[in-house]
């Protein structure tokens, strides 16, 4: 699948328009990382849905110290995922790349 330099132009117009934003994704970890709130913008909904299940179960049990057991290693996570935010959203952007880069080819007939 080869694209003229004008399709090529076009796939990354759109995107352009359409990549997540480093910046918002930065910001949903400062407020509400906790939340997973950085995962759900960013497409990884499953590992959003885990660290929101650990920090309300560990908020829920911190009275008993069992919370404890799950904050630590969510606060851990939520550390990590400083370092892989940026990963994530190139990761995002290749594959939208690839996927409007198909639709322009299927649209335009492969040529």
């Amino acid at each position: 699948m080869a694209l003229s330099t004008e399709q090529q132009m076009l796939v990354e117009q759109r995107l352009s328009n359409e990549k997540k934003s480093t910046a918002v994704a930065y910001l949903l970890w400062f407020f509400l990382g906790g939340f997973g709130a950085h995962r759900f913008y960013l497409g990884r909904v499953g590992t959003a849905v885990t660290m929101l299940i650990l920090f309300i179960a560990g908020w829920a049990t911190v009275a008993f110290i069992v919370g404890l057991a799950l904050l630590i290693p969510l606060g851990i996570w939520m550390l990590v995922d400083a370092f892989l935010i940026p990963g994530m959203i190139s990761e995002d952007a290749n594959n939208k790349r690839t996927a409007i880069a198909n639709e322009i080819a299927v649209v335009s007939g492969g040529n």
